[in-house]
């Protein structure tokens, strides 16, 4: 019950901004770090997803809202979502996602995720992303748009290989926590508990 009124709320502030229709983010600003909570808080937790695995849709739809709870929203920790497509309808909800309005961007993911299996198997998942994105206030033409700016699709495909090469991440989702008092890996979907570790190692 409560993550279908997560995800209800999520799509209604998306319907919210329909009617604007605000324009895209310029490039630059689409590939800005999105972060959730607040800036300053003493942990990082940098989340390496991609929007097709079914192992990070486990961890937005079932994990991130307690995590959210307990340390974000306390300012304990800020969350860092940096894409890490592994196909190109990945590549395409992550243009998405990033392509809509800033404030938008993690009900986007919310909505993405949520809606994973619908999109991720669709026939033509460009259309079915599409119709996602018109929900969220973006017209098929600016998405289209997003999806033809090359230095878009290359900065996305940057954070893959930063991540890789700077985290030796391979697999997601793949979460790299640092604080005060060191760093710490987590691989896959792990439970809350996972995460209180780590935390707890990396803190004061």
């Amino acid at each position: 019950m409560a993550r279908f009124v997560s995800i209800f709320i999520a799509t209604l502030a998306l319907i919210g901004v329909h009617a604007a229709m605000a324009k895209p983010p310029t490039t630059a600003d689409a590939l800005k770090d999105r972060i959730m909570g607040d800036p300053a808080a003493p942990i990082e937790i940098i989340d390496y997803s991609s929007m097709t695995c079914p192992h990070c849709r486990t961890f937005h739809t079932e994990i991130l809202p307690a995590l959210k709870k307990k340390y974000i929203d306390t300012g304990k920790a800020r969350l860092v979502f940096r894409d890490f497509p592994f196909d190109r309808t990945a590549l395409m909800a992550s243009v998405l996602a990033r392509c809509g309005p800033p404030k938008q961007y993690f009900n986007f993911l919310d909505v993405l995720f949520e809606k994973q299996p619908q999109w991720g198997a669709s026939a033509n998942p460009k259309k079915a992303l599409t119709r996602i994105g018109k929900l969220g206030g973006l017209s098929e033409s600016d998405y289209q748009a997003c999806l033809d700016d090359k230095a878009l699709i290359d900065g996305i495909v940057e954070y893959r290989l930063d991540g890789t090469q700077k985290y030796n991440v391979v697999s997601t989702p793949t979460f790299i926590i640092t604080g005060p008092n060191g760093q710490e890996t987590i691989v896959g979907a792990q439970p809350l508990e996972a995460f209180d570790e780590a935390l707890k190692k990396v803190a004061n």
